[in-house]
């Protein structure tokens, strides 16, 4: 029941998307009365269920790297916080962006723990919501250029016609949702990977459902709820109050929109991008209210801009930039709240140490500062309390003291047979892998690197070769992570009987 009761922000958190953001893969079509709200429902629970399981992994890697929350306290409140933000905008009959409610949830969880916020992710992911709409406009203006030359050239009679657009908004929609539930189920979920309370589970030999495919199902089945219970009111705001739209026109909008959301989730396309030395689409959760609007204002301002209602539009858009920030301020409050009212852990305890071992793994790395020397034996609480004080003593740079901090992470590794058995033995590793692990049982480790280089020296498999490309290095970093989290000792994750 512990279990249930921190899932059920998550839960919350999906639900308010399901309300919010899921609908809009239909609001157009529905706003145009070319499909009625229930059948589009329907279809959008069922593919948003599909995307979530089958597509998630991609996105929820970056927005974990924007602040990895260790504690499933932590979570709990960082998806409650994001969850009450969209459910007030949605009353408001304003689509707000769940990836800002959850992005500004989680800087407030890092503010408040004294955690690092990732720069590089939090620029990767800000820059999306500029260029979201953006692209998704781009693309409506092409692909409506494309269908008018089409219809013109085949001259359909007008019910041919309507059959023709109303059967395309069923598949491109069923397609949208799909990229929904891919994209948008890091915001959902994500902040939970890092504390998943699910064992991996194997189903008759034919397939394994890890821990976090089990977390994707839970919370796509949330979204799909969400749809089918309070999206009206969102639809008829992105289908018909920013500006009329006909048919052909909400089938632009339906298409446009699916194909930016699958571009930015896809780790399939990011692959063969990589493989071709072609520049890549970051895999970040973007907005599916962004790129609706984006397309219609994009197909408003092609006709003119004459359309466009333009005070719904600041509306909107002063949604999307106090999303964030009133987000990150109820976490931040709330936080306090649960950890010293209640008691409840919502981080790890953690210290940074710098002792002979980490200066050891630094001078490795390569990273070399003669006043480095004169900091040993110094602890320090946080990460932004060591940072602060590596920047005045050091004349390393911002990459070079993160690492340093990452070295001096200090935790408890136990590598068990059990856990190698109940997570590691259906196929997940290669042999190699596989025995270089067993190789270890018993042994503790007071670093997680220090847990890394015995696997690496157990195995050249553990390794990451040199020359090995971008898309190489983020399936092995993936890895490391699952196997740090697996054999962590002392999680705050309540047991599965509490």
């Amino acid at each position: 029941m512990l279990l249930l009761f921190f899932l059920s922000s998550g839960l919350f958190l999906g639900w308010s998307l399901g309300a919010n953001d899921a609908a809009n893969v239909f609001g157009s079509a529905v706003g145009t009365r070319m499909i009625r709200f229930g059948r589009a429902a329907v279809i959008c629970s069922v593919f948003v269920v599909i995307g979530a399981v089958v597509g998630g992994a991609g996105t929820s890697h970056t927005l974990g790297k924007l602040g990895a929350i260790d504690a499933i306290g932590g979570a709990f409140m960082a998806a409650l916080a994001a969850g009450l933000t969209v459910t007030v905008m949605t009353k408001l009959g304003l689509p707000v962006s769940t990836s800002q409610a959850i992005v500004g949830a989680i800087v407030g969880w890092n503010l408040f723990t004294g955690s690092l916020t990732d720069t590089a992710s939090l620029t990767r992911i800000v820059g999306t919501w500029v260029l979201c709409p953006i692209l998704s406009g781009i693309s409506a203006v092409i692909f409506h250029k494309c269908f008018t030359s089409v219809f013109r050239r085949l001259h359909l009679h007008l019910l041919w016609e309507d059959m023709f657009t109303r059967w395309s908004l069923v598949a491109v929609g069923a397609f949208a949702s799909y990229s929904l539930g891919a994209n948008n189920i890091a915001n959902v979920m994500g902040v939970f990977v890092p504390v998943a309370p699910f064992a991996s589970v194997d189903v008759g030999g034919l397939f394994t459902i890890t821990g976090t495919q089990q977390l994707f199902l839970i919370g796509g089945l949330a979204i799909a709820f969400g749809v089918v219970t309070y999206s009206r009111k969102v639809m008829a705001t992105v289908g018909g109050s920013l500006m009329r739209l006909t048919p052909q026109m909400a089938l632009v909008v339906v298409l446009s929109q699916s194909v930016v959301l699958f571009v930015f989730s896809s780790q399939s396309l990011e692959a063969w991008l990589m493989a071709r030395g072609l520049p890549t689409v970051p895999l970040v959760p973007v907005s599916s209210s962004q790129a609706v609007i984006g397309a219609v204002v994009g197909l408003g301002l092609m006709k003119g801009g004459r359309g466009v209602r333009y005070r719904m539009l600041c509306e909107i858009a002063a949604g999307w930039v106090t999303t964030p920030i009133i987000s990150g301020a109820v976490a931040f409050v709330a936080l306090f709240f649960l950890q010293n009212t209640f008691g409840v852990p919502i981080a790890r305890d953690l210290d940074y140490v710098l002792d002979a071992d980490v200066l050891a793994r630094v001078e490795r790395l390569d990273i070399r500062d003669s006043q480095l020397a004169d900091l040993e034996g110094r602890t320090w609480p946080t990460q932004i309390g060591m940072m602060r004080s590596l920047g005045r003593r050091t004349a390393l740079d911002t990459a070079d003291r993160r690492r340093v901090l990452d070295a001096a992470e200090l935790d408890h590794f136990v590598v068990s047979l059990e856990v190698i058995e109940r997570e590691f033995s259906s196929g997940i590793l290669s042999y190699g892998k596989l025995e270089a692990l067993n190789q270890l049982a018993g042994q503790e480790y007071r670093h997680g690197w220090q847990l890394l280089e015995a696997l690496a020296q157990n195995s050249d498999e553990w390794s990451l070769h040199e020359g090995a490309d971008d898309h190489a290095a983020a399936r092995m970093n993936t890895l490391q992570t699952t196997v740090l989290s697996a054999f962590r000792a002392d999680s705050t994750t309540p047991a599965m009987n509490d």
